[in-house]
């Protein structure tokens, strides 16, 4: 990419936090502003962007590709389409503000999924932080009128949360079953997700075949300044894959995580102070809860990643040290005698 390696944490940092916080407010501002609520295409049109974008990187050679078979793609594609289309029916129903604390409240959704689905139990700590986070997630949604008495905004923002869970914990999966990067499986599933929307948008959406009447998707009044707004939330989408995967093999998990709370608050605030949210106390106290218990998870998570780690690597030091000896120990035998090994041994305890 031509940035020094010293100021890449940086500019990566940075251009993750620009562009994950700019796609928010551009697609709102595509739902509110210029009132194309098509969810459906406006999630094909990412996809084919990404698609395109992911053949760019591969030139670049930013990774390398891999062939997998079809067959073991097509489920996460599936659930790559539905996290997608649910996020954005989220955004387009809902104040940014409460779409931003579903982001927060994928973590508790994840864990328990992994609990209910795969039997996986939390460490204690780790279960207190996820209270935490959705008592925060509870308070700030009940205490905002905007958000309570609006059953199906409740209804698209808690799905865009469990296929959005879903889709965390298949990928991971896909990825450690596949043997692929993340780059690696992205390039790969695209073209099945592209697929998969290019069917569902003439069965979901409205398309205006008679006619092109209002409200619908051939009938939509295209404006320049729509356009525009739709080109850019698609290249931005494409910059949030490339500059999440650049950021974290330039930093490390703990900087990531940093660098998604930086992003949390700005899009709350961006919420307010664009698109009219309103931020109550009890709702502003709700999500500094969430916020403090996500911050309290990562750094249990990320804690017990360096003792997993440190548990891993010190029998291999051990047995390393001990093979050496032993051979030391071997050798010395052959060439010295028995008696020249056992001095050894003594000098070795000694030290």
């Amino acid at each position: 990419m031509g940035v020094p390696a010293a100021l890449a944490p940086v500019v990566y940092g940075i251009s993750n936090v620009l562009s994950a916080t700019a796609i928010v407010f551009t697609n709102k501002a595509v739902f509110s502003i210029y009132d194309f609520h098509f969810t459906y295409a406006l999630t094909l049109i990412h996809t084919v962007v990404t698609l395109f974008g992911m053949q760019l990187f591969l030139r670049m050679r930013m990774f390398e590709p891999k062939v997998v078979p079809t067959l073991k793609l097509l489920p996460l594609a599936a659930a790559y389409v539905g996290y997608i289309v649910l996020c954005n029916l989220n955004l387009n129903i809902n104040p940014v503000g409460f779409y931003q604390i579903t982001k927060i409240a994928v973590a508790p959704a994840v864990l328990a999924i992994d609990y209910f689905w795969y039997g996986r139990k939390a460490s204690p700590r780790v279960t207190a932080s996820v209270l935490v986070v959705c008592l925060g997630v509870g308070l700030a949604t009940v205490t905002d009128p905007q958000i309570s008495s609006n059953l199906a905004g409740l209804a698209a923002g808690f799905g865009s949360v469990a296929a959005t869970a879903l889709y965390q914990i298949w990928a991971g999966s896909k990825q450690k079953e596949l043997g692929l990067g993340s780059m690696q499986l992205l390039h790969q599933y695209v073209p099945l997700a592209a697929g998969l929307l290019a069917l569902l948008v003439p069965l979901c959406e409205p398309m205006g075949w008679a006619g092109a009447p209002p409200g619908s998707l051939l009938g939509y009044q295209y404006t320049p300044g729509a356009v525009v707004a739709i080109a850019v939330s698609s290249v931005l989408g494409l910059l949030v894959n490339l500059s999440t995967f650049l950021v974290i093999g330039a930093t490390s998990s703990l900087t990531y995580n940093v660098v998604g709370h930086i992003k949390t608050v700005l899009i709350l605030s961006g919420g307010v102070a664009f698109f009219g949210d309103t931020m109550p106390p009890k709702k502003a106290a709700g999500i500094l809860a969430a916020m403090g218990g996500i911050v309290w998870y990562s750094q249990i998570k990320l804690n017990e990643a360096r003792l997993a780690a440190a548990s891993k690597l010190l029998p291999v030091q051990s047995v390393s040290l001990n093979a050496t000896a032993a051979t030391e120990a071997v050798a010395s035998a052959v060439t010295d005698g028995k008696a020249t090994l056992m001095r050894r041994e003594g000098s070795g305890l000694k030290q």
